[in-house]
């Protein structure tokens, strides 16, 4: 395998905003499970929505891709009629497990090595603890669930990953009775849960919070035509590159969307960039030295790695904190970020919830190891931006995970590659 090398270079351009990932995933699994036909416009074709949409062929749905939308169609829903591969998507992973526990018959699901790895074992005890037969790898993929769910009331620790919650809350309308949903733990990465109810609410489905968590009665999901928002995420990336370096614009926004990685706004701006919104255009221009900060990740882990880069360079002691779920990542997120930023000459010292990082002038570039990590070796790229010499790494296309066009647009906007 080749390596891609980065060396930097002056931004300068505007890029419209790739669709947002989580939002391509529910809106999939949601059309296929209303029973009807949907099209889904504006989607994210990626590796990992690509998952979603075979598993859900598996269960019975139709699934047609175009350029910018996808028609999707199901008249029942049943066990899959094969093994379930979600390749490198845990999110795929983790909402088909609800799903699948619907059914009176076994589903297995695998994906790839770091897939296996990805914790899962919250979900499978919730499960478990209604009557749900789960066998796995030692709480990891692969993984063999046969339902159907028995009694009303479901207990799901929050503590690891957000996507668990989804997982049932997207599976409880279909169980046949009334389900209480108990969250547990400290919850982390609310906002995805938030984007969860408020899809679910646009398929037909209502949710009521309680003081526990929430309930739900019996319900049939709504065939709805729905248009993916753009991808605050992916954004972050482009965004950064213009803030350390010159100027980016990147366009079609909705500042009132529930994604909670529109906070990047406010890191860009804590940071002394300057950021200008106009319609739904974003714009971050360069304005001297970053200055440190101090963030609170624990809702927008996805942004630690590109945080982390856009702050090694800053002026002072930046701190990132409240976000122990990024050990449970592609790769374990702290410990990568903080190898691959210290390799290329950065001080950041990791720690059990994020890192703190001390501010150097320049990094000087080498080679990473971004662990087939598709948000690491976006993050290292843009660190070039900030190097004095080129960043290199394993040209392996995990990008293609969530951002198809990342090479494309950061070449667009002035980025030597």
């Amino acid at each position: 395998m080749m390596d891609i090398t980065f060396s930097g270079g002056e931004i300068d351009g505007t890029i419209s905003a790739p669709a947002s990932k989580s939002c391509t995933h529910r809106a999939i699994i949601l059309a296929a499970l209303s029973r009807g036909k949907c099209v889904i416009t504006n989607p994210l074709d990626s590796l990992d929505t690509r998952a979603t949409a075979d598993a859900m062929i598996t269960m019975g749905a139709s699934i047609d891709w175009a350029d910018d939308r996808i028609c999707v169609g199901s008249k029942e829903i049943h066990a899959p009629n094969r093994i379930v591969d979600v390749l490198n998507s845990g999110t795929t992973m983790r909402l088909m497990t609800g799903i699948a526990a619907l059914f009176d018959s076994e589903t297995t699901i695998v994906g790839d090595d770091s897939v296996m790895k990805r914790p899962m074992e919250p979900l499978l005890n919730a499960l478990k603890g209604c009557g749900v037969r789960c066998e796995s790898n030692d709480g990891k993929a692969p993984i063999r669930i046969r339902g159907p769910v028995e009694g009303n009331r479901i207990c799901i620790d929050g503590s690891t990953s957000s996507q668990f919650i989804s997982s049932v809350l997207m599976m409880s309308p279909l169980v046949g009775r009334p389900m209480d949903i108990i969250l547990e733990g400290d919850i982390v990465s609310q906002p995805y849960i938030d984007i969860t109810t408020d899809m679910m609410e646009r398929f037909g489905i209502h949710i009521i919070r309680t003081d526990s968590g929430f309930h739900v009665e019996p319900q049939s999901y709504v065939p709805c035509d729905y248009v993916v928002p753009s991808d605050f995420s992916s954004a972050a990336y482009p965004l950064v590159a213009g803030g350390l370096s010159g100027r980016a614009s990147v366009k079609g926004f909705d500042m009132s969307d529930q994604q909670g990685d529109k906070k990047i706004v406010d890191i860009l701006r804590m940071a002394g960039c300057s950021v200008d919104i106009d319609g739904d255009v974003i714009t971050c221009t360069h304005n001297g030295r970053p200055k440190a900060c101090d963030i609170d990740i624990s809702n927008v882990p996805d942004l630690f790695p590109i945080a982390a880069v856009l702050l090694c360079t800053a002026d002072g002691k930046s701190k990132l904190h409240g976000a122990p779920q990024l050990h449970f990542k592609e790769s374990d997120r702290i410990e990568s970020v903080s190898d691959m930023l210290n390799t290329l000459g950065a001080d950041i010292r990791p720690t059990d919830d994020g890192c703190i990082i001390e501010g150097v002038e320049h990094l000087r570039g080498g080679w990473v190891d971004h662990r087939g990590d598709h948000r690491l070796m976006m993050a290292a790229s843009i660190a070039s931006l900030v190097s004095d010499g080129p960043i290199s790494m394993k040209d392996d296309h995990c990008w293609d995970v969530s951002y198809p066009r990342f090479i494309e647009h950061m070449r667009s906007l002035g980025m030597r590659c």
